[in-house]
């Protein structure tokens, strides 16, 4: 279960990155995932820019904490990713239900309309944050070489998350 967590932390950890980083790389960046929240039509426009800046901060936040080798902050960092990825499910679920496909700016720049898959791997790295925080309950530490090797896994699992859309994208019969 160790390195089940090693790799549940990595993985999570540079979605998180590159997620925070994506939106706020620059100011079009910035100023597009804001523009992006107001699409959204679910925060009120003198709230845009406040809870882009929470939004941000705190993926920032739960990647530091899951980088963090200390049993008490991969908690705290598993939860606040559990509950992030939660709250980014209800937000597109709501969207969607109510027709709204706007472009999401989950890791920056992208045009890719709303859609299930979003939701779909929201959940699915849900699952991840659950797992991970199940793992800070084992006992022992995981001996270096496997760790390194769960943290990679992690990290591969992880650069095909962020190019999720893309992958999608690849799959998806031609219009």
């Amino acid at each position: 279960m160790q390195y089940a967590e090693v790799a549940c932390r990595i993985l999570l950890a540079a979605v998180f990155l590159t997620a925070a980083f994506g939106k706020a790389s620059g100011k079009s960046a910035w100023l597009a995932f804001v523009h992006s929240l107001r699409r959204l039509e679910q925060v009120p426009g003198p709230l845009l820019r406040p809870v882009a800046l929470a939004v941000v901060t705190t993926e920032a936040v739960a990647a530091v904490l899951l980088l963090v080798p200390a049993r008490v902050a991969g908690w705290a960092g598993f939860a606040l990713a559990g509950c992030l990825l939660l709250a980014f499910t209800l937000v597109i679920g709501r969207a969607l239900k109510h027709g709204n496909r706007a472009p999401c700016r989950c890791f920056g720049a992208s045009s890719t309309p709303l859609g299930a898959s979003h939701m779909t791997r929201n959940l699915m790295l849900t699952c991840v944050a659950v797992l991970g925080l199940v793992g800070t309950s084992a006992p022992g530490t995981p001996e270096v070489p496997y760790a390194l090797l769960a943290g990679a896994a992690g990290l591969v699992t992880g650069i095909l998350v962020v190019a999720f859309e893309d992958i999608v994208t690849l799959f998806r019969p031609a219009e």
